[in-house]
């Protein structure tokens, strides 16, 4: 294990050298922190094989250790119909073994640069390791623009044990005090993510809280919005693929308040 984790940060600090002087730590979690540190702050770019597959080992060791989330497990307040269900779960989305998970990304789609940033968009490209990162960087090349707020676009999932992530851009709420617009925007989220799933025919997708937290977004307005566009989205398709939607939360304000609202 150790050995692994020594290869992989070495290829790392010399990729780069600006760190080609960097200490690594002598104990366990803090060479994991270094390794996750050093893919956050990387740039996509060609990597080689043998570093893809010590880097998958010791990423699919790690989730083991945090265990998957299976689906049967996800039945707190739960909203059951004949057509789908909505859950709500509690805790890291990145163990959830659904078909797709959300990302709240920013309009790069490239993930978070900062290193251990406790944001979302960190931990889901963390978990999922350095083909995401390139995967997206493919994508938005061939776009040739930044992503718009309110659109979604899906890839694979890599190292997390779902089958794809679905990656959203929210607005951004400076004052705290969104606009109708800014509403809209965020309803026009939580549609584009339900629209692209059903397209692809995914039958379960994670939502995490899009736009709360550093985003400012109102956290019970958010939670509104999201379930109100989500289950007028399935009650307005009758042929949806979607059979079970799961809202993610990871704070104990959001959990209150979707317990409330479902």
């Amino acid at each position: 294990m150790m050995n692994r984790l020594d290869y992989l940060i070495e290829y790392l600090l010399k990729e780069d050298p600006q760190y080609s002087e960097m200490e690594i730590p002598s104990d366990l979690q803090g060479k994991r922190d270094l390794f996750r540190a050093l893919r956050n702050v990387r740039w996509p770019k060609p990597i080689s094989d043998e570093f893809l597959r010590f880097q998958d080992e010791e990423l699919q060791e790690q989730l083991q250790e945090k265990g998957i989330v299976e689906l049967d497990a996800v039945r707190q307040f739960s909203i059951f119909n004949s057509q789908f269900s909505i859950s709500l779960w509690q805790g890291d989305i990145a163990r959830l073994k659904v078909d797709a998970i959300v990302n709240a990304a920013n309009s790069q789609m490239l993930g978070c640069f900062h290193p251990l940033h406790k944001c979302i968009d960190n931990a889901i490209h963390s978990a999922a390791g350095v083909q995401l990162r390139e995967e997206c960087y493919q994508m938005m090349l061939q776009q040739g623009h930044e992503e718009p707020t309110g659109q979604a676009k899906i890839t694979k999932a890599y190292n997390l044990p779902c089958k794809y992530v679905i990656h959203t851009i929210g607005p951004i709420i400076p004052n705290g005090i969104p606009t109708e617009f800014q509403k809209e925007q965020l309803a026009s989220c939580y549609h584009s993510i339900m629209a692209c799933a059903d397209e692809n025919r995914l039958e379960s997708v994670a939502f995490c809280c899009i736009s709360t937290g550093e985003f400012r977004f109102p956290n019970q307005l958010a939670a509104e919005i999201s379930v109100r566009t989500v289950n007028d989205y399935l009650t307005e398709h009758s042929d949806c693929s979607i059979k079970q939607v799961v809202f993610n939360v990871f704070k104990d304000i959001d959990r209150n308040i979707y317990q409330r609202l479902l």
